[in-house]
């Protein structure tokens, strides 16, 4: 199964240089590199690579994300979070694939998304003890 979309985010279409610094909600369509300063939000259905200068401060809804400076923030993905090694996560993350490098950093809860919550299944085995038979739930 290929998760990757058809744009790719070696095809840039909007750069926030390092020496920048915006505030506000931030909405694109294509891929978007931040190598500057964020605070607020940022929405798309696309991608957005967070540069290893970035400091990103913000609710983050996207259809991918590659990070490979600082988030902090909530992250929710629709289809993918690639964490690379110089990469720092402070925040919950919602998304069905996560790929990480050694050497990134995640500190929030993760909660992958996936199809209707299953109940747990109750594995058990049979003992046999001196001439008895019993089941017991294994954990």
């Amino acid at each position: 199964m290929n998760f990757r979309s058809k744009r790719t985010a070696d095809h840039i279409s909007g750069f926030l240089d390092k020496e920048a610094s915006l505030t506000g909600e931030l909405e694109f369509v294509g891929t978007l590199r931040i190598d500057g300063n964020f605070h607020g939000s940022i929405s798309t259905d696309d991608i957005l690579v967070v540069g290893e200068h970035a400091m990103v401060h913000a609710d983050i809804k996207v259809g991918e994300i590659e990070i490979h400076g600082q988030v902090f923030g909530s992250i929710e993905a629709q289809r993918r979070v690639k964490i690379y090694e110089t990469g720092r996560v402070r925040g919950d993350l919602h998304t069905p694939v996560l790929a990480m490098s050694t050497g990134a950093m995640l500190d929030g809860r993760t909660s992958m998304a996936g199809g209707p919550a299953e109940e747990p299944t109750l594995v058990t085995r049979t003992v046999e003890m001196q001439g008895s038979t019993r089941k017991e739930g294994i954990r």
